[in-house]
């Protein structure tokens, strides 16, 4: 058995936690865990580019700049949701069907955008540069997140406490946001370059072997 003094520890440490998914505490609660866990996923990726490239530097001043983009978003999709749940009540398959659906046709496509243009203001760069590189990559990036946001979503809208909402997103986009990191911070030219290699093996492969000729068609 327990002494009293640790069975009131316990139960303080139990408690102590409520007061950051209540009143002001959980928007500043939303805030953080969206900038810890978007520089987290940084931190995953950069380890992974260092395995690749041994000699690269971890840039701590682009996790600084991923922290400062997903505390950015912690008040967007804490309003967003709260506007939500009011707008949509309860848990009837079509209530959740148009919740997941405004969430993927306005939420995520703003959320993106966002995304990239503030990387590139704390990178220096102008907002046209931004919009450049946010329509360059839009569609990967969305067609990715159609792949995986629309069934978090449902579990998020029908299982979970509104109060719960922004911090679920946050925690479970862990491997989200390193390939946010990962499609960010990707080396296009080398990305572009791979994919002329690819094609030009094919080329390659379709000279050593040319196609038949028709039957009937003399060499």
């Amino acid at each position: 058995m327990l002494p009293r003094t640790g069975k009131e520890f316990l139960v303080r440490i139990r408690f102590s936690w409520r007061p950051l998914f209540q009143g002001r505490y959980l928007l500043m609660t939303n805030i953080l865990s969206g900038g810890v866990m978007l520089s987290l996923g940084d931190i995953l990726q950069q380890s992974r580019e260092k395995q690749k490239e041994p000699d690269r530097v971890r840039d701590w001043s682009r996790t600084g700049r991923m922290f400062a983009v997903g505390c950015s978003m912690g008040p967007m999709l804490h309003y967003w949701y709260l506007w939500l749940d009011k707008l949509y009540v309860g848990k009837a398959f079509n209530t959740l069907g148009k919740k997941v659906l405004l969430d993927q046709i306005i939420a995520s496509p703003i959320l993106g955008m966002w995304y990239f243009l503030g990387m590139d203001l704390l990178e220096g760069r102008s907002l046209s540069d931004g919009w450049v590189e946010f329509r360059g990559k839009f569609w990967e990036f969305y067609k990715m997140d159609c792949c995986i946001w629309p069934a978090a979503q449902l579990i998020n809208f029908y299982y979970l406490s509104p109060k719960f909402r922004v911090v679920y997103i946050n925690f479970i986009t862990l491997g989200w946001d390193t390939y946010l990191s990962y499609l960010k911070h990707r080396n296009d030219e080398n990305h572009h370059a791979d994919l002329a290699s690819d094609s030009s093996c094919v080329d390659v492969q379709q000279e050593e072997f040319p196609a038949p000729k028709p039957l009937g068609q003399k060499g």
